[in-house]
């Protein structure tokens, strides 16, 4: 098993990913520089978060373009798993690997914040290990978050079960002011019909140590656990 985190010019998330991955969790992981990247020498690929090209044009198309997206699209068909995280989703949307389009937060500020989130689908490369509704906490950092796709979009994304994670409250209800954002639907995370790629808003590498957690849990590193479990079946 070995697993990339792909850097891109602007990464600033990819230390972080790659300390869970290598010291929380002991596996393989290296990090590769966009250009050097081949989907034949890994088994699965995180795209960080950060700001790819300073998300100069838009964020995550300048990134979408790079030699790089090639492997991870063929990475993507050979059913290998592949997480965006924040830039990363963006990159994976620009690269037409996730339907919709992540617009700017509706109150048209960088948001920065813990917040709930409902899980909604456990089929996936990186929610195995997560029951359906299950809560979970964890922080987002982001001023062009805000997910959105046509009536047509967001009815198939119901009917094939692609969406992953939704912004709620306390209690579970995906309310309109546990949205930070506007997304659509209080969509967090989606994935293709498959459930090999997935991408996501909050950070789960920011909620894998107690330490860091302000509610002393460790919520993110079971979609890395997720990841792991998917790797070895």
């Amino acid at each position: 098993m070995k697993i990339a985190v792909i850097q891109f010019p602007g990464s600033n998330c990819d230390y972080d990913v790659f300390h869970v991955l290598r010291n929380v969790l002991d596996v393989p992981a290296e990090l590769v520089w966009h250009k050097f990247f081949k989907n034949s020498r890994y088994d699965a690929a995180i795209l960080p978060g950060g700001f790819s090209y300073g998300d100069y044009l838009r964020a995550g198309a300048i990134a979408s373009h790079s030699p790089a997206m090639d492997e991870i699209k063929k990475m993507a068909e050979e059913g290998k798993p592949i997480l965006g995280i924040c830039n990363g989703f963006q990159i994976l949307i620009e690269a037409e690997l996730l339907p919709g389009a992540l617009l700017i937060n509706d109150n048209l500020k960088f948001v920065c914040k813990w917040v709930a989130l409902r899980c909604e689908r456990s089929h996936t490369a990186f929610t195995s290990l997560i029951p359906e509704g299950k809560i979970l906490h964890m922080p987002i950092a982001h001023k062009e978050g805000r997910y959105f796709n046509s009536k047509s979009g967001l009815k198939k994304l119901k009917e094939k079960n692609q969406i992953v994670l939704r912004y709620v409250d306390e209690k579970g209800k995906a309310s309109l002011s546990a949205n930070p954002n506007g997304s659509l639907d209080n969509i967090a995370s989606i994935c293709n019909e498959k459930g090999n790629v997935v991408g996501l808003m909050p950070h789960p590498e920011r909620a894998s140590e107690r330490i860091l957690s302000p509610y002393m849990s460790e919520d993110g590193l079971l979609m890395f656990k997720s990841m792991i479990n998917f790797l070895r079946c």
